[in-house]
C-alpha cells in the first residue's frame, strides 16, 4: 500500500466532548511525510480479537488474542504474516517481548501469566499469579522484573528476573498492593503499565477514573501524576519513549500524548492522535518512526468472521 500521511486532528464534536472532560485544550503537531511504502492497516485473521501488541527489535510483532490466547506474528515492513503461535485457549491479553526472545503474557480472567518462546510459541514457564475475580491485564518489563496489572484487584505482580533474566520458579511471584492515593473503583482499575523516564518507578493508568498513577515498585505507593487536571478516560495500553508517554484511549479511539518529567511526577498534554481506522484500539507499540495499534472493536459483537486488524500512525 502507498503510503499516507493521517491527520492527527479529531472533529470539532469529538474535541469539544475531550475537552469538557479534560479541562485542558488540545495542541495538533503536523505530522511530517514517511518515505517509502508501508502497509498503513494490517489485516489480521478474522474473528481474532486482538488485545496486546509487542514489537520486536528487527521489527516483528506480535498480537495477542482475547478469543483463545494465539499470538499473530507479522512483518509491520509488509504485514505479512510470519506465523501463528497457538494459544492455550484461554485469552491473551498484554504482552511484551525481551532481548531474548521471550513473550511476557498476561492471562486475564485466568489470573495466569506465561512466558513462550516467541520464535516457536513454546511455553517456557506459567505462573498462578491469583485466583478470581481478577483480570490480568497489562505487562511492562524492566531491568530487574516484569510486572502485571489486574483490573479488577488493587495490586500488582511481580516476576522478579534472575541473572542474565533466568525465570524464576512458579511460585516466585510477588503481590504488591496498591496503596497510597489507590482508591479501588468498580468496573476496570489498573491497566496499561509503564516505567518513568528515569526508570525508577512505574506509571500504571485506572480506566474507570482516567487518572494516571506513579508507583513505587518497593512499595506499591500509588501518587496521582500532576497533569494540571487533565484525566484520561478509557485509559488503556501506556508507551513511554524517552519522556513523552503515549495514553491509548481505547472508546475514545484517541492517543493522548504527554510531555512528562524524568521522574514521571508530572506531565502536560502536547497533543491528541486519532485515526479514521481507528475502531478502539487498546494498545500500543513502536518500531522506528511507526506507532501500532491493534483494533479490539469493543461493543462490536464477535464473530468467526469479524474483521480486525493493526493501525500504523506516526508519531
Amino acid at each position: 500500500m502507498t503510503s499516507r500521511i493521517v491527520a492527527r486532528t479529531l472533529s470539532a464534536a469529538a474535541l469539544g466532548a475531550l475537552f469538557l472532560v479534560s479541562g485542558i485544550p488540545a495542541v495538533h503537531a503536523a505530522p511530517q511525510p514517511r518515505p517509502g511504502h508501508v502497509e498503513d492497516v494490517i489485516a489480521l485473521p478474522d474473528g481474532f480479537q486482538p488485545e496486546g501488541i509487542a514489537i520486536g527489535p528487527r521489527g516483528t510483532a506480535y498480537v495477542g488474542s482475547l478469543a483463545d490466547g494465539d499470538v499473530y506474528v507479522f512483518d509491520v515492513r509488509t504485514g505479512e504474516e510470519i506465523r501463528t503461535l497457538e494459544g492455550p485457549g484461554t485469552p491473551s491479553v498484554g504482552l511484551k517481548i525481551d532481548n531474548r526472545g521471550r513473550l511476557f503474557i498476561a492471562g486475564g480472567p485466568t489470573g495466569q501469566a506465561r512466558v513462550v518462546d516467541a520464535a516457536t510459541g513454546n511455553l517456557l514457564q506459567s505462573y498462578a499469579l491469583t485466583g478470581a475475580p481478577t483480570f490480568v491485564n497489562d505487562v511492562v518489563l524492566t531491568r530487574d522484573a516484569a510486572w502485571f496489572t489486574d483490573s479488577q484487584q488493587a495490586q500488582l505482580y511481580k516476576l522478579p528476573l534472575g541473572p542474565g533474566g533466568a525465570l524464576p520458579g512458579a511460585d516466585a511471584i510477588e503481590v504488591v498492593p496498591l496503596s497510597g492515593s489507590w482508591m479501588q473503583q468498580p468496573g476496570f482499575n489498573a491497566n496499561g503499565i509503564a516505567e518513568t523516564p528515569n526508570h525508577q518507578a512505574l506509571l500504571v493508568i485506572q480506566s474507570s477514573t482516567g487518572i494516571l498513577f506513579r508507583v513505587d515498585p518497593e512499595t506499591g505507593a500509588a501518587a496521582v501524576v500532576d497533569l494540571g487536571g487533565l484525566l484520561l478516560p478509557n485509559g488503556d495500553g501506556l508507551l513511554v519513549v524517552g519522556r513523552t508517554l503515549y495514553v491509548v484511549q481505547n472508546q475514545l479511539n484517541t492517543v493522548a500524548v504527554i510531555r512528562l518529567n524524568a521522574a514521571g511526577t508530572s506531565g502536560e498534554l502536547i497533543d491528541r492522535y486519532t485515526d479514521p481506522d481507528f475502531q478502539v484500539p487498546t494498545t500500543i507499540a513502536r518500531f522506528g518512526n511507526g506507532l501500532y495499534l491493534p483494533n479490539a472493536r469493543f461493543g462490536t459483537p464477535p464473530t468467526p468472521d469479524t474483521p480486525y486488524s493493526v493501525v500504523r500512525i506516526d508519531r
